[in-house]
């Protein structure tokens, strides 16, 4: 049996396969990438490599074997048909009669735009007749944190959430939950919707980044129609920045505070506070 992770070189892949070798032996391991450059020093440390790409069906052809388990990473190409890339790994796995599927969604609660593809992935997966977890990830410390440039440039952090709460989460935090249902019993068939244990509001995350940085630091509200030109202002194709407008939309209405407590359940400890995220992007 190998457990199968797929984006392996991806931020969020990357994590997950450093805490598998913490846990399994690194033959166990496969991570499967589009480049293969790019994993060389995973595959100096052990771990098996298969070349594949969620846009070319027959890639994926015999990359599974009976009984794995895999991590399917959505994809980040948020434009492109997502469902169908899913949807290949999803037919391969089931092909090959993969013990367990799990898949990094989003939180069951999210309306906006984005959550559209990972909905009919969920739907796919379902009627594959695979087991399957699915993971519904929340948003990242370091969707923030690492625009703490730019962030100190201007003084300002500028969003278009109002007075929304974020339950987020660290990177490594969302990977070591990935790692507990791919090296743990008992999660067949479940869904676990994940976020940070305590949400926090663009004003506390401004006043942290000050008292972090000795800077003022203060938080601007902006109309979404103002966010999304921003965006596009520096440079983010229009339907993407329509996306992340959207995103700020739901963070308003508090869909991305997640309460259930499964990140901390699973990964056995407290997750990753903001305060110790900015501090580490600051330390960068």
């Amino acid at each position: 049996m190998s457990i199968v992770v797929t984006g392996a070189t991806g931020h969020l892949g990357r994590h997950v396969v450093e805490q598998l070798l913490a846990k399994v032996p690194a033959d166990q391991v496969v991570a499967v990438v589009r480049d293969r450059e790019k994993a060389a020093d995973l595959a100096a440390r052990g771990v098996r490599l298969a070349v594949a790409d969620y846009n070319a069906p027959e890639t994926f052809d015999g990359l599974f074997s009976a009984g794995d388990k895999a991590l399917l990473i959505s994809g980040n190409e948020v434009t492109k048909d997502r469902p169908a890339q899913h949807r290949t790994v999803i037919d391969a796995a089931a092909a090959a009669g993969v013990a367990l599927l799990a898949y990094t969604s989003a939180p069951s609660g999210l309306t906006a735009a984005l959550a559209d593809d990972h909905r009919a992935t969920e739907k796919t997966l379902l009627a594959s007749g695979l087991p399957y977890v699915i993971l519904g990830n929340g948003w990242y410390h370091e969707n923030y944190t690492e625009h703490l440039a730019q962030v100190l440039d201007q003084g300002a952090v500028v969003q278009a959430a109002g007075e929304g709460r974020v339950s987020s989460a660290a990177r490594a935090d969302y990977a070591a939950a990935a790692v507990a249902v791919l090296t743990g019993e008992g999660h067949e068939n479940k869904r676990y919707d994940l976020g940070g244990d305590e949400a926090w509001s663009f004003a506390e995350y401004a006043a942290e980044v000050s008292r972090q940085s000795g800077r003022e630091i203060v938080y601007r509200p902006v109309s979404a129609e103002e966010y999304v030109r921003a965006l596009i202002g520096a440079g983010l194709p229009e339907p993407v920045a329509g996306i992340l407008g959207g995103v700020e939309a739901s963070i308003e209405k508090g869909e991305l505070t997640v309460t259930t407590g499964d990140l901390a359940r699973l990964i056995g400890r407290p997750a990753t506070p903001i305060a110790d995220a900015i501090g580490a992007a600051l330390r960068k």
